[in-house]
Order: structure tokens, then sequence, then C-alpha cells
């Protein structure tokens, strides 16, 4: 027979492994083509304006001008009050609907359905009119005196945003509300606790999860909403902004004014949002979302590590 010689391998060394595979990335042509055009037209645009008949220098001079910061300090007022307004409403009315007596719950359906139904614009216009309906307003001895003197334009604004907001915030809570498990009230009450006292010690503070991320968008979405108050003759950002570029002839560049304003205080607001979500997240999330500046720090410490390796 003839000896079937194996290979001349040391019989220590292991048998080389599969060839690794080398993954070649799919090119997405499209997304770059994307890219281009999206440049490109917001080439277009900067082009555009930087070309048209805009005194840019306008807008820092009255940026920091004293009725502009008048108006922003109205316009956060006026913000905080009507979501003040509209938050306690919104609780009230969320209880009522989710209540057993059907004439509570029927009053705050109406309630939602006519305040969500009809335009801000519009409420603000009937609270701004109602002098024309009634002549006097009379609450006994406590107070009385014309309609006109009463409704101010800073009552008008804050009752038209105030109430029209508490009709959203009341489906919001609502939404809340029901997101905490029936178990949770069955084992309060089991426990002896009185209803209003398992709302504020067991199931608010739990549906707090649920309302925090839109009460935060209702509060932009509020600050935004203000500058309609220009409508009922009440002096805020816009409104100041409005003036300011009647008398100046700069009517364009003071509503970027306006819009920059707006930009910045939304965006603090946004920041504010997020920081109180990561505070209500701390009992259902095991790893709390890191910061911006957390975020920041990681970045910087990863690219000092790889210059690290690469020297």
């Amino acid at each position: 027979m003839t000896d079937i010689k194996k290979t001349d391998r040391p019989a220590d060394t292991p048998p080389a492994g599969p060839e690794a595979i080398r993954a070649v990335p799919v090119r997405h042509y499209g997304r770059y083509v994307a890219a281009i055009v999206a440049l490109g037209i917001l080439g277009l645009l900067i082009w555009a304006f930087a070309n048209g008949d805009i005194n840019w220098g306008a807008i820092p001079d009255y940026f920091f001008n004293d009725r502009i910061l008048t108006g922003v300090r109205e316009t956060l007022l006026l913000t905080v009050l009507s979501m003040l307004i509209g938050i306690v409403g919104g609780v009230v009315l969320a209880v009522m609907r989710l209540s057993k007596n059907p004439v509570t719950s029927s009053i705050a359906w109406f309630y939602i359905w006519f305040f969500r139904g009809t335009p801000v614009l519009v409420q603000l216009f009937v609270w701004f009119n109602l002098g024309f309906v009634f002549e006097y307003i009379n609450l006994g001895p406590v107070y009385k005196d014309e309609w006109s003197d009463f409704m101010t334009p800073f009552l008008t604004a804050l009752l038209g945003l105030g109430l029209n907001e508490a009709a959203y915030m009341a489906e919001i809570c609502r939404a809340g509300l029901l997101a905490v498990d029936e178990g949770q009230t069955e084992a309060a009450h089991a426990l002896g606790m009185s209803h209003s006292k398992t709302l504020r010690r067991i199931v608010i503070p739990q549906a707090m999860r649920v309302i925090v991320p839109p009460t935060g968008n209702e509060v932009i979405n509020m600050l935004k909403t203000t500058s309609l108050v220009a409508a009922v003759q009440y002096y805020e950002l816009l409104r100041f902004a409005q003036d300011i570029g009647t008398t100046s002839g700069a009517t364009v560049e003071m509503l970027f004014l306006a819009a920059a304003w707006y930009l910045i205080l939304t965006s603090v607001l946004s920041v504010g949002q997020y920081y109180i979500e990561r505070y209500y997240a701390r009992g259902s999330s095991r790893q709390l979302p890191p910061t911006p500046w957390q975020r920041v720090r990681t970045h910087l410490t990863s690219l000092s590590s790889r210059k690290g390796v690469a020297a």
C-alpha cells in the first residue's frame, strides 16, 4: 500500500479559519443628489435675501430697544399667565370629564367641544366686542363698572388665550390620567385614601410622565399664539415691532427681528422642556438620556482619544 503523506505544517498549528467577509457599504446616490439640491435651494434663498432691498443693519440697532424688550416681557408674562389658567382649568375639566356624574361630564364635554371647535382669534374678538352686548358688568357688592373699562386689552388676551388653552390641556390631562393603571386607584382606595387624595398622591404624579411632553409643546405654541393679541390692541412683541417698523420705515426688518426673538424664546423653552421630561423619566427609565452638555463632553473625549491613538 502507498502511504498518503500529510502536509508539512507543524502539528500544533491550528487550521486556518474562514476568510473574513469584506463588507462593502451600499452607496445611496439619491441621498447625494438630494443633498446637492437642498444646498442649491438654500444658496439661492440666501442669495435672494442678501441682494434684496433689506436694511439688515436695522435689526441689531433695534434688537435691544426698550420697546422691544417691553414686548418680550409682556409676551412672556401673557404666556405664563395663560398657561397657568389653561393647566389649572385643564386639570379640573379632565377630572370633570372622567366623573361618573353625567351633569359634570357633559358640561366638561361641551366646554371642550366649543373652545376647541372655534378659532382662538374669533374668541379674542368675541371677548373684545362683548361691550356691544353688555354695557355694564355688575357683580353685586364686589364689583360694578362699565364693560369697556372692565374688559381691558390685557384681560381680553388673558381670557381668550387661557380659556382656549384649558380645552386642549383638558384632553392632555385626561390622556395622562387614563394612562395610569386602575389598580393603582383601587389599591389606594383599599388603603382608605379618599378620591381627591388618591388623585393628588397617586394618580397625578404618575400621569405627569404622559402630561409633561405635550404640555411643553403647548407652552411653546402659546408663546407664538400670543402674537394674535395684537388684533385686540394689546401691546406685546409683535405689536411693538410693527409700530417701530411703521415709524422707522423698516417694516420687514422689524418682522425679522420679532421672528428672531421668538426663535430665541422658543429655544430656551425647548431646553427647559427637555430637562423637565428628563426629571420625570427617573422612575421609568433605567438610564436617563444624556444632557446636551454630557453629549458634547462625550464627543470631545472621543475626539481627544482618537488623536492620542493617531499620534
